[in-house]
């Protein structure tokens, strides 16, 4: 069964998007007609402890590094946390001072031009949805980032429906994440096939809350996503992403053009 294709939206121009998380910070200008980096990618670590004060300030140096590159469009910056109207209502790897902090007013203070704070998912969902694995798909898509926790981003029709953190979903008595991330079959030890059947169930529960026409998988284990998709017995075609470490830069930039 393939999935419902939607009418294309371009955006044109030059953007700038930061993906904060807990252990390191990247930033890059980016061509927002096809999602195309247009500087290279900077990576730097996260300052500790990562207190607002401390991350602002290293987000604005690596911004003001870009120059013109960056165009003048608002700044789009992920966040792992849920943004609410522009502020933390959670600290997912970051310093807990950031929990009720208008993200937004802080960074567009600092940074002396405007800003669009989103949640980290959210963003790299964004991406993939106008440039990568589910472009031109319509209908309900999910990307799943699979990594420390899941990370998860829900679009309807290309739109995104902000903040739904369905990685913590009960699945058996379970918080989902706990037993189907990365991380837990990292620690664990699980085999391909093992950690194929957690992801299984998971993917089967949201099938039957959501009926969704794509999943699209993420985060480090896309890496290796032929080790686990041939596994999955799914009625919803699955995939895997295709922007990867960049989807959350890119898909920043792309919000803070259209929404900043």
């Amino acid at each position: 069964m393939s999935a419902p294709r939607r009418p294309r939206r371009v955006s044109t121009g030059r953007g700038c998007g930061i993906d904060i998380g807990g252990s390191g910070i990247k930033g890059a200008a980016v061509d927002l007609a096809d999602g195309r980096l247009l500087t290279d990618r900077v990576r730097v670590p996260t300052p500790s402890p990562s207190t607002p004060q401390a991350v602002s300030a290293l987000v604005a140096q690596i911004v003001n590094g870009f120059g013109s590159a960056a165009g003048r469009r608002p700044v789009g910056v992920t966040f792992p946390a849920v943004i609410q109207h522009g502020v933390a209502r959670t600290a997912a790897n970051v310093h807990k001072s950031w929990i009720d902090t208008d993200v937004d007013a802080l960074m567009t203070s600092e940074l002396g031009r405007p800003v669009h704070v989103v949640n980290d998912a959210d963003a790299a969902g964004v991406a993939e949805a106008r440039y990568g694995a589910a472009r031109d798909v319509g209908g309900i898509v999910i990307v799943c980032t699979l990594g420390t926790g899941i990370g998860t981003a829900l679009l309807l029709d290309g739109r995104l429906v902000p903040n739904t953190e369905l990685g913590h979903i009960q699945v058996n008595g379970h918080d989902a994440e706990t037993r189907a991330s990365d991380s837990a079959r990292d620690r664990e030890n699980l085999s391909w096939e093992k950690w194929a059947g957690r992801l299984e169930e998971y993917f089967r529960t949201l099938e039957e809350l959501l009926w969704p026409d794509l999943f699209v998988i993420g985060g480090g284990a896309s890496k290796k996503s032929d080790k686990f998709l041939p596994l999955l017995r799914l009625r919803t075609p699955v995939v895997p992403a295709t922007l990867r470490n960049e989807a959350g830069v890119i898909g920043a930039a792309l919000l803070a053009a259209e929404f900043g």
